[in-house]
Protein backbone atom coordinates (compact mmCIF):
# COMPACT_ATOMS: atom_id res chain seq x y z
CA UNK A 1 0.00 0.00 0.00
CA UNK A 2 1.32 3.50 -0.99
CA UNK A 3 -0.60 7.06 -0.24
CA UNK A 4 -0.37 7.89 -4.37
CA UNK A 5 1.86 7.51 -6.37
CA UNK A 6 3.42 10.14 -8.43
CA UNK A 7 6.10 10.53 -10.58
CA UNK A 8 8.81 12.24 -8.97
CA UNK A 9 9.56 11.81 -5.20
CA UNK A 10 11.27 10.28 -2.14
CA UNK A 11 8.67 8.13 -1.40
CA UNK A 12 8.28 6.80 -4.71
CA UNK A 13 12.48 5.59 -4.46
CA UNK A 14 11.24 3.40 -1.31
CA UNK A 15 7.96 2.08 -2.89
CA UNK A 16 10.19 1.49 -6.43
CA UNK A 17 12.55 -0.84 -3.79
CA UNK A 18 9.32 -2.21 -1.84
CA UNK A 19 8.62 -3.35 -5.66
CA UNK A 20 11.84 -4.92 -6.07
CA UNK A 21 11.64 -6.98 -3.20
CA UNK A 22 8.66 -8.45 -3.62
CA UNK A 23 7.53 -8.66 -7.00
CA UNK A 24 4.81 -10.94 -7.02
CA UNK A 25 2.70 -8.21 -4.46
CA UNK A 26 0.07 -6.33 -5.45
CA UNK A 27 0.23 -2.40 -5.03
CA UNK A 28 -2.57 -0.45 -3.74
CA UNK A 29 -2.55 2.97 -4.39
CA UNK A 30 -5.27 6.15 -4.17
CA UNK A 31 -4.49 7.27 -7.02
CA UNK A 32 -1.89 6.59 -9.59
CA UNK A 33 -0.05 9.46 -12.12
CA UNK A 34 2.41 7.54 -13.22
CA UNK A 35 0.23 4.37 -14.96
CA UNK A 36 3.36 3.20 -16.87
CA UNK A 37 5.91 2.71 -13.59
CA UNK A 38 4.57 -0.52 -13.00
CA UNK A 39 3.80 -4.07 -15.13
CA UNK A 40 -0.08 -3.90 -16.24
CA UNK A 41 -2.62 -5.35 -13.81
CA UNK A 42 -0.93 -4.70 -10.33
CA UNK A 43 -1.59 -0.98 -9.21
CA UNK A 44 -5.00 -1.51 -7.66
CA UNK A 45 -6.56 2.73 -6.99
CA UNK A 46 -9.11 3.35 -5.15
CA UNK A 47 -12.30 5.22 -5.20
CA UNK A 48 -10.70 8.05 -5.16
CA UNK A 49 -9.19 7.90 -8.52
CA UNK A 50 -12.62 7.93 -9.72
CA UNK A 51 -13.89 11.17 -8.20
CA UNK A 52 -13.90 14.71 -10.10
CA UNK A 53 -11.10 15.81 -8.03
CA UNK A 54 -9.16 13.20 -8.12
CA UNK A 55 -5.44 13.90 -7.57
CA UNK A 56 -6.11 17.14 -5.42
CA UNK A 57 -5.02 16.14 -1.97
CA UNK A 58 -5.75 18.58 0.03
CA UNK A 59 -9.58 18.51 -1.13
CA UNK A 60 -9.78 14.79 -0.98
CA UNK A 61 -7.41 14.50 2.55
CA UNK A 62 -10.61 14.30 4.59
CA UNK A 63 -11.87 11.35 3.54
CA UNK A 64 -8.83 9.50 2.76
CA UNK A 65 -8.97 7.75 6.29
CA UNK A 66 -12.23 6.13 5.41
CA UNK A 67 -11.03 4.93 2.06
CA UNK A 68 -8.14 3.33 3.55
CA UNK A 69 -10.04 1.54 5.97
CA UNK A 70 -12.15 -0.05 3.51
CA UNK A 71 -10.28 -0.47 0.49
CA UNK A 72 -8.05 -3.18 1.39
CA UNK A 73 -10.98 -5.23 1.15
CA UNK A 74 -10.85 -4.84 -2.90
CA UNK A 75 -7.55 -7.20 -2.61
CA UNK A 76 -8.91 -9.75 -0.78
CA UNK A 77 -7.16 -12.12 1.44
CA UNK A 78 -3.42 -11.61 2.22
CA UNK A 79 -1.17 -12.88 4.63
CA UNK A 80 1.10 -10.07 4.64
CA UNK A 81 1.10 -6.39 4.08
CA UNK A 82 3.69 -3.50 3.74
CA UNK A 83 2.37 -0.24 3.85
CA UNK A 84 4.38 2.73 2.59
CA UNK A 85 2.90 5.95 4.50
CA UNK A 86 3.47 9.59 4.36
CA UNK A 87 -0.25 10.74 5.30
CA UNK A 88 -3.12 7.78 6.07
CA UNK A 89 -2.24 4.81 4.14
CA UNK A 90 -1.38 3.26 7.58
CA UNK A 91 -5.19 3.46 8.67
CA UNK A 92 -5.41 0.74 6.26
CA UNK A 93 -7.32 -3.15 6.92
CA UNK A 94 -6.21 -5.86 5.11
CA UNK A 95 -8.27 -9.02 5.39
CA UNK A 96 -6.54 -11.83 7.10
CA UNK A 97 -3.34 -10.32 8.22
CA UNK A 98 -2.13 -10.27 11.61
CA UNK A 99 -1.15 -7.31 13.63
CA UNK A 100 2.22 -8.93 13.92
CA UNK A 101 2.18 -9.38 10.36
CA UNK A 102 1.32 -6.00 8.73
CA UNK A 103 4.78 -3.80 8.20
CA UNK A 104 3.78 -0.21 8.20
CA UNK A 105 6.79 1.99 7.05
CA UNK A 106 5.84 4.98 8.00
CA UNK A 107 8.10 8.15 6.83
CA UNK A 108 6.34 10.76 9.34
CA UNK A 109 2.85 11.04 11.02
CA UNK A 110 1.41 13.42 8.93
CA UNK A 111 3.39 16.69 8.70
CA UNK A 112 0.12 18.69 7.53
CA UNK A 113 -1.81 17.47 10.92
CA UNK A 114 1.00 17.08 13.47
CA UNK A 115 3.75 20.09 12.47
CA UNK A 116 1.99 22.31 10.40
CA UNK A 117 4.93 24.83 11.11
CA UNK A 118 7.11 22.62 9.61
CA UNK A 119 5.11 22.60 6.41
CA UNK A 120 2.93 25.06 5.49
CA UNK A 121 0.52 22.89 3.70
CA UNK A 122 -1.24 22.53 7.35
CA UNK A 123 -2.72 25.83 7.27
CA UNK A 124 -5.04 25.10 4.39
CA UNK A 125 -9.11 25.67 5.13
CA UNK A 126 -10.24 22.67 4.74
CA UNK A 127 -7.30 20.44 6.63
CA UNK A 128 -7.57 23.21 9.60
CA UNK A 129 -11.15 22.45 9.37
CA UNK A 130 -10.18 18.17 9.97
CA UNK A 131 -7.59 18.54 12.17
CA UNK A 132 -8.53 17.87 15.43
CA UNK A 133 -11.03 15.24 14.58
CA UNK A 134 -8.10 13.79 12.10
CA UNK A 135 -5.28 13.80 14.79
CA UNK A 136 -7.53 11.90 17.49
CA UNK A 137 -8.55 9.28 14.64
CA UNK A 138 -4.50 8.98 13.66
CA UNK A 139 -3.19 8.97 17.41
CA UNK A 140 -5.53 5.86 17.99
CA UNK A 141 -4.32 4.17 14.48
CA UNK A 142 -1.37 5.20 14.92
CA UNK A 143 -0.99 3.42 18.63
CA UNK A 144 -2.14 0.42 17.75
CA UNK A 145 0.94 -0.79 14.70
CA UNK A 146 3.01 -3.47 16.26
CA UNK A 147 5.23 -3.74 13.26
CA UNK A 148 6.63 0.10 12.53
CA UNK A 149 9.73 1.00 11.16
CA UNK A 150 11.10 4.73 9.71
CA UNK A 151 13.61 6.09 8.03
CA UNK A 152 15.22 8.45 10.98
CA UNK A 153 15.40 9.01 14.74
CA UNK A 154 14.31 12.59 13.84
CA UNK A 155 11.15 10.95 12.87
CA UNK A 156 11.20 7.86 15.41
CA UNK A 157 11.01 10.76 18.16
CA UNK A 158 8.28 12.53 16.49
CA UNK A 159 6.46 8.99 16.21
CA UNK A 160 6.55 8.66 19.99
CA UNK A 161 4.90 12.15 20.68
CA UNK A 162 2.15 11.71 18.27
CA UNK A 163 1.61 8.02 18.63
CA UNK A 164 3.20 7.21 21.81
CA UNK A 165 4.87 4.10 20.39
CA UNK A 166 8.54 2.91 19.41
CA UNK A 167 9.85 2.33 16.06
CA UNK A 168 12.92 0.64 14.03
CA UNK A 169 14.86 3.20 12.29
CA UNK A 170 16.12 2.04 8.73
CA UNK A 171 17.30 4.60 6.75
CA UNK A 172 16.02 4.59 3.01
CA UNK A 173 17.57 3.66 -0.03
CA UNK A 174 19.48 5.88 -2.27
CA UNK A 175 20.40 4.96 -5.60
CA UNK A 176 24.02 5.28 -5.98
CA UNK A 177 24.45 3.57 -8.44
CA UNK A 178 21.73 5.05 -10.94
CA UNK A 179 22.98 8.62 -9.93
CA UNK A 180 26.54 8.02 -10.41
CA UNK A 181 26.13 6.21 -14.01
CA UNK A 182 24.22 8.89 -15.44
CA UNK A 183 26.86 11.57 -14.39
CA UNK A 184 29.69 8.82 -16.30
CA UNK A 185 27.85 9.00 -19.09
CA UNK A 186 26.38 12.86 -19.87
CA UNK A 187 26.73 11.82 -23.76
CA UNK A 188 23.19 9.89 -23.12
CA UNK A 189 21.20 12.91 -22.12
CA UNK A 190 19.25 14.02 -24.98
CA UNK A 191 20.73 17.12 -27.29
CA UNK A 192 18.31 19.62 -25.37
CA UNK A 193 19.74 18.45 -22.40
CA UNK A 194 22.98 18.54 -23.16
CA UNK A 195 22.36 22.03 -24.28
CA UNK A 196 20.64 23.39 -21.18
CA UNK A 197 24.15 21.42 -19.14
CA UNK A 198 26.42 22.90 -21.59
CA UNK A 199 24.51 26.91 -20.57
CA UNK A 200 25.20 26.06 -16.78
CA UNK A 201 27.35 28.66 -15.54
CA UNK A 202 30.87 27.27 -13.95
CA UNK A 203 30.86 27.16 -9.99
CA UNK A 204 27.35 27.55 -9.14
CA UNK A 205 25.28 26.93 -5.82
CA UNK A 206 22.21 24.83 -6.50
CA UNK A 207 19.13 24.45 -5.15
CA UNK A 208 16.22 21.46 -6.25
CA UNK A 209 13.23 19.94 -5.02
CA UNK A 210 9.32 20.48 -5.41
CA UNK A 211 8.43 23.87 -5.57
CA UNK A 212 6.88 24.62 -2.65
CA UNK A 213 7.56 26.92 0.52
CA UNK A 214 8.76 24.50 3.33
CA UNK A 215 11.68 23.38 1.35
CA UNK A 216 13.07 27.08 0.88
CA UNK A 217 14.79 27.51 -1.87
CA UNK A 218 14.54 31.37 -1.36
CA UNK A 219 17.37 30.36 1.02
CA UNK A 220 19.39 29.18 -2.34
CA UNK A 221 18.95 31.85 -4.21
CA UNK A 222 19.96 34.18 -1.14
CA UNK A 223 23.38 31.65 -0.83
CA UNK A 224 24.34 32.43 -3.76
CA UNK A 225 23.92 36.04 -4.05
CA UNK A 226 25.76 36.21 -0.20
CA UNK A 227 28.42 34.14 -1.59
CA UNK A 228 28.84 36.07 -5.06
CA UNK A 229 28.21 32.78 -7.19
CA UNK A 230 25.94 32.17 -9.88
CA UNK A 231 22.40 29.73 -8.40
CA UNK A 232 21.25 26.86 -10.55
CA UNK A 233 17.14 26.35 -9.38
CA UNK A 234 16.44 22.77 -10.74
CA UNK A 235 12.64 21.58 -9.78
CA UNK A 236 9.14 22.59 -10.91
CA UNK A 237 5.74 23.50 -8.68
CA UNK A 238 3.15 26.07 -7.88
CA UNK A 239 6.18 28.45 -6.09
CA UNK A 240 7.61 29.22 -9.58
CA UNK A 241 6.20 32.49 -9.49
CA UNK A 242 7.27 33.70 -6.66
CA UNK A 243 11.36 31.70 -6.55
CA UNK A 244 11.45 34.23 -9.72
CA UNK A 245 10.80 37.46 -8.24
CA UNK A 246 12.93 36.44 -5.41
CA UNK A 247 15.87 35.86 -8.40
CA UNK A 248 15.09 39.15 -10.07
CA UNK A 249 15.47 40.71 -6.69
CA UNK A 250 18.86 38.97 -4.86
CA UNK A 251 21.17 40.63 -7.56
CA UNK A 252 22.48 37.33 -8.80
CA UNK A 253 23.04 35.12 -11.78
CA UNK A 254 20.05 32.67 -11.46
CA UNK A 255 19.19 30.22 -14.34
CA UNK A 256 16.01 27.86 -13.62
CA UNK A 257 16.12 24.34 -15.41
CA UNK A 258 12.30 23.43 -14.93
CA UNK A 259 11.04 19.44 -14.40
CA UNK A 260 14.61 17.90 -15.28
CA UNK A 261 14.93 14.23 -16.09
CA UNK A 262 16.55 12.12 -14.09
CA UNK A 263 19.69 11.64 -16.16
CA UNK A 264 19.55 15.54 -16.02
CA UNK A 265 19.57 16.55 -12.71
CA UNK A 266 22.44 13.86 -11.66
CA UNK A 267 24.88 15.94 -13.79
CA UNK A 268 23.46 19.22 -12.97
CA UNK A 269 23.99 17.83 -9.23
CA UNK A 270 27.70 16.78 -10.17
CA UNK A 271 28.40 20.00 -11.25
CA UNK A 272 27.55 21.92 -8.77
CA UNK A 273 30.11 23.63 -6.32
CA UNK A 274 27.80 23.43 -3.53
CA UNK A 275 24.23 22.39 -3.17
CA UNK A 276 22.22 24.31 -0.77
CA UNK A 277 19.29 22.46 0.91
CA UNK A 278 17.80 24.41 4.05
CA UNK A 279 14.19 22.67 4.39
CA UNK A 280 14.28 20.17 7.70
CA UNK A 281 13.55 16.85 6.01
CA UNK A 282 12.61 13.34 7.63
CA UNK A 283 15.48 12.24 6.06
CA UNK A 284 16.10 13.90 2.72
CA UNK A 285 17.26 11.75 -0.32
CA UNK A 286 18.74 14.51 -2.77
CA UNK A 287 21.60 15.61 -0.63
CA UNK A 288 22.60 11.71 -0.82
CA UNK A 289 22.47 11.81 -3.99
CA UNK A 290 24.61 15.00 -4.21
CA UNK A 291 26.83 13.78 -1.82
CA UNK A 292 26.90 10.69 -4.00
CA UNK A 293 28.46 12.27 -6.86
CA UNK A 294 31.22 14.08 -4.69
CA UNK A 295 29.26 17.02 -4.16
CA UNK A 296 29.58 19.08 -0.98
CA UNK A 297 25.91 20.40 0.87
CA UNK A 298 24.68 22.76 3.15
CA UNK A 299 21.88 21.52 5.02
CA UNK A 300 19.15 22.69 7.97
CA UNK A 301 20.82 22.09 11.43
CA UNK A 302 17.96 20.34 12.26
CA UNK A 303 15.92 16.92 11.15
CA UNK A 304 16.96 13.96 9.12
CA UNK A 305 20.20 15.37 7.86
CA UNK A 306 21.80 15.51 10.69
CA UNK A 307 22.01 11.86 10.60
CA UNK A 308 22.93 11.56 6.73
CA UNK A 309 25.69 14.57 6.49
CA UNK A 310 28.96 14.30 8.39
CA UNK A 311 31.41 17.53 9.05
CA UNK A 312 33.47 16.17 6.43
CA UNK A 313 30.97 16.44 3.59
CA UNK A 314 28.61 19.43 4.58
CA UNK A 315 27.75 22.45 6.58
CA UNK A 316 24.87 23.27 8.79
CA UNK A 317 23.04 25.91 9.06
CA UNK A 318 22.71 27.88 12.58
CA UNK A 319 20.75 30.83 10.96
CA UNK A 320 19.65 32.26 7.76
CA UNK A 321 21.83 35.17 7.98
CA UNK A 322 23.51 36.35 4.94
CA UNK A 323 26.73 36.19 6.57
CA UNK A 324 25.90 32.88 7.88
CA UNK A 325 24.58 31.62 4.18
CA UNK A 326 27.78 32.98 2.67
CA UNK A 327 30.21 31.23 5.16
CA UNK A 328 28.23 27.90 5.00
CA UNK A 329 28.57 27.91 1.07
CA UNK A 330 32.38 28.66 1.22
CA UNK A 331 33.26 26.57 3.55
CA UNK A 332 31.44 23.68 1.91
CA UNK A 333 33.07 23.97 -1.51
CA UNK A 334 36.08 23.75 0.12
CA UNK A 335 35.24 20.32 1.73
CA UNK A 336 37.25 16.57 -0.34
CA UNK A 337 34.74 15.25 -2.85
CA UNK A 338 36.38 12.08 -1.91
CA UNK A 339 34.76 12.59 1.78
CA UNK A 340 31.38 13.69 0.50
CA UNK A 341 31.35 10.07 -2.32
CA UNK A 342 32.14 7.99 1.25
CA UNK A 343 29.57 9.39 3.26
CA UNK A 344 27.10 8.54 0.65
CA UNK A 345 28.13 4.93 0.25
CA UNK A 346 26.42 4.33 3.71
CA UNK A 347 22.82 4.81 2.56
CA UNK A 348 23.12 2.62 -0.92
CA UNK A 349 20.04 0.76 -1.89
CA UNK A 350 21.36 -2.95 -0.90
CA UNK A 351 21.73 -1.68 2.98
CA UNK A 352 18.28 -0.79 3.08
CA UNK A 353 17.07 -3.87 1.04
CA UNK A 354 18.66 -6.26 3.77
CA UNK A 355 17.62 -4.47 6.74
CA UNK A 356 14.18 -4.64 5.70
CA UNK A 357 14.49 -8.37 5.05
CA UNK A 358 15.96 -8.92 8.07
CA UNK A 359 13.16 -6.95 10.11
CA UNK A 360 10.05 -8.39 8.14
CA UNK A 361 11.18 -11.88 8.56
CA UNK A 362 8.76 -13.59 6.51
Amino acid sequence: MHEWIERVGGAERVLDEFAGLFPAAEILTLWNDHPDRYRSGRVHETVLARLPHAGRKVVSLPLMPAVWRTSGRQLGAHDWALVSSHLFAHHVRVPGVDPDRHFVYAYTPARYLWEPDLDSRGSALPMRAAATALRRLDRRVGSRHQRLAVPSAFVRDRVARTWGIDAEVIHPPVDLDRVRSAVARPDLLEPEEQRILADLPGDYVLGASRFVPYKRLDLAIRAGAASGRPVVIAGCGPEESRLRTAAELSGADVRFVIAPSDRLFACILARAAVFVFPAVEDFGIVPVEALAVGTPVVVADEGGTRETVSDQSGVRLTDHSSSTLRDAVEAAARLSPDDCRRNADHFASPRFRSEMTNWMQL
